[in-house]
């Protein structure tokens, strides 16, 4: 017959393994309501924001085929956002060369689409009415930029709308979209209207394909050969050496206006 400390502990290592098992019960209830969990309108324009965010270059891309792409840097970040939660981001564009003088310079929209629209996520682009102040926004300290109530207040004028919708499973992407039939507005080199697409693929890489027509229909601007493929960059880019065989920078900047909407 056991002692009364038997029993003490006895009765003690049951109540432990109780409490363990518990404990396991709930994590696994926590854990399958999370998996289970259906992403919300909010969810989705969120991985999109995130996805947008970041530096990101075309080196590989120029390095298959420097004819007909150059390695451009895009950076992105977070800059304000708005009373009904849509991610504001500032962006732009440069040369790898010369990131201290992009060639565009962009805001951003991120937020759910319309319910009454099939799709996803909406993203919508904004020039920027003070502009030379943004420049480099991202790369300097947070105390050293325009406010978040400066930047909303610096959105001028509307210049596309892409709708996203989640891409299928099996496919590279994981939302991809365009601007709506017929484009948007656009004047810049003889053209009328502009179209956009865009791709978020796994691991943060952007694809973009921006161009121009004018009213029948001829491209008179951007790239013709396929969009653009922003990849994040590593840690060390910015102290490669390497050489892809681009012309120089002023031979670049010639060239680019066949690709690009430089910034007016």
């Amino acid at each position: 017959m056991g002692t009364g400390s038997d029993s003490d502990s006895n009765g003690w290592g049951r109540a432990r393994g109780l409490v363990v098992k518990a404990a396991f019960l709930i994590g696994g209830a926590i854990l399958l309501k999370r998996l289970t969990k259906s992403t919300t309108r909010w969810d989705h324009a969120r991985i999109v924001a995130d996805s947008l965010s970041g530096e990101k270059f075309t080196r590989e891309q120029a390095s298959r085929d420097p004819d007909n792409f150059f390695n451009i840097r895009m950076l992105t970040c977070p800059a304000a956002e708005m009373v009904d939660g849509s991610k504001v981001l500032y962006f732009e564009q440069a040369f790898w060369r010369t990131p201290q003088k992009p060639f565009r310079q962009r805001i951003y929209m991120v937020k759910p689409c319309p319910k009454e629209l099939k799709c996803d996520v909406e993203v919508s682009s904004y020039a920027i009415r003070e502009v030379e102040e943004y420049k480099n926004f991202c790369d300097r300290p947070k105390d050293q930029r325009p406010l978040p109530d400066e930047v909303i207040g610096d959105i001028g004028e509307h210049l596309t709308t892409i709708h996203l919708k989640r891409c299928e499973r099996g496919k590279r992407c994981l939302y991809e979209g365009s601007t709506p039939p017929g484009g948007f507005p656009n004047s810049w080199t003889g053209a009328t209207y502009c179209t956009s697409e865009l791709a978020v693929l796994k691991n943060n890489e952007i694809h973009t394909w921006d161009r121009g027509y004018d009213d029948d229909g001829n491209q008179v601007w951007g790239v013709k050969e396929g969009p653009y493929e922003f990849k994040p960059a590593p840690m060390s880019s910015f102290n490669d050496t390497f050489s892809l065989n681009f012309p120089p920078p002023q031979t670049m900047e010639k060239r680019i206006e066949g690709s690009f909407v430089l910034q007016e």
